[in-house]
């Protein structure tokens, strides 16, 4: 029979998941109000989409664009599906508690937990994966209004389409194309967290440092990152090699 928690275990789980809480729903707050007048790799991919839906007007052939965005909503799906293995997984987990317990109670510094302690904590991580599983749904769903918009694109002999209404046509497409980005972002960062939470079966202080630790990941890779400065290059900084290191050495 599993003992009873004492209440500072039980306040320190309250205090550790509350903390979970703040660090995801405070980040991506935080993360949407600051990519508003601060480069980052939503907003800079957000240009980079208004770009390709200005050239995809200018082309004849537009096979290669669809094919983009029909593997951008491939990516998607196979998150959406794994997803749904994950959730089966939790749901399999949670009918054999017992069974898991006894599995973690021989690892070290696992702190021993009573059996709806550890319930609770499975039922958490499914709704966070059901949340996922969401937006990866809505995310595939907005890639097919993408592709609806693709098919509308005027073609590039039409007359009678002025020049105002394909700029409309190419920023009401790329904003479609990012919010779907937003809600696949959404599900990703989702993991990132719920990978973390799998900290919170050995003890509430790791749970603590290991969501602090997610945070600062998903802040350095969006704002901070290597490819966001990549992207953020003008041409200037990327300098064509001279001549002689293209030439083949003799051999």
């Amino acid at each position: 029979m599993d003992a009873l928690p004492d209440a500072g275990s039980l306040w320190l789980n309250l205090a550790a998941f509350c903390w979970f809480m703040f660090c995801w729903v405070g980040y991506t707050h935080f993360a949407w109000y600051k990519g508003r007048d601060t480069p980052c790799l939503a907003s800079v991919l957000h240009l980079y989409r208004k770009d390709w839906m200005s050239r995809l007007l200018l082309r004849e052939q537009r096979i290669a664009d669809a094919s983009l965005i029909s593997n951008l909503e491939r990516n998607t799906s196979f998150f959406a599906s794994s997803t749904l293995l994950i959730l089966a997984g939790l749901i399999t987990v949670m009918g054999a508690t017992d069974q898991a317990q006894s599995l973690l109670r021989d690892l070290p510094f696992v702190a021993q937990v009573s059996r709806e302690m550890s319930e609770m904590k499975l039922l958490i991580m499914l709704g966070i994966f059901v949340y996922a599983f969401f937006t990866f749904s809505w995310a595939m769903r907005q890639y097919n209004f993408a592709s609806v918009l693709f098919g509308s694109a005027p073609l590039v002999g039409e007359k009678h389409v002025s020049e105002i209404e394909r700029k409309a046509f190419a920023s009401r497409a790329a904003k479609v194309l990012s919010m779907a980005a937003h809600s696949f972002n959404l599900g990703l960062r989702s993991y990132y967290f719920a990978l973390g939470m799998l900290s919170w079966f050995i003890n509430p202080w790791a749970f603590i440092c290991i969501t602090t630790g997610v945070v600062y990941v998903l802040y350095r890779r969006e704002f901070r990152s290597t490819v966001l400065e990549v992207l953020m290059a003008t041409p200037a900084q990327f300098p064509e090699p001279p001549t002689d290191a293209l030439q083949t050495p003799e051999q």
